[in-house]
């Protein structure tokens, strides 16, 4: 069993709009910090955003802070990223992962999805 499943990922123009579903089975959510990590082709693989398990702090990339919202629903187990005025480079698999600690950047992830593909044309 896939423990993070994610969804709504798809081709958009730039200056579009996409929500990322990132939905835990046997993962509780509210017991973990959630993160969306994105890897475009031939580059590695980077954080966007986090939402702590203790407080619902939200953190974001620069490249994209003020047009992505993460947010968390805990009676769906559930984290949404809301993706506004994207653009062509934001295209890449899209990744949620869910670790115990604390949000970070690298060595993050207990557990890891399979990632969609977001594609944002120009």
């Amino acid at each position: 069993e896939v423990p993070l499943v994610e969804s709504g990922g798809g081709l958009v123009q730039a200056g579009g709009s996409l929500r990322l579903s990132c939905v835990g089975s046997g993962v509780n959510f509210d017991d973990h910090a959630i993160g969306w990590f994105r890897q475009a082709p031939g580059k590695e693989r980077e954080g966007v955003s986090c939402i702590s398990r203790i407080d619902d702090s939200t953190y974001y990339s620069d490249s994209v802070k003020g047009r992505f919202t993460i947010s968390r629903d805990s009676s769906k187990n559930t984290v949404y990223l809301e993706m506004n005025s994207l653009k062509p480079e934001d295209t890449a698999v899209y990744y949620c992962a869910a670790d115990g600690g604390l949000c970070k950047w690298w060595g993050f992830g207990d557990y890891w999805g399979q990632g969609t593909q977001v594609t944002v044309s120009s």
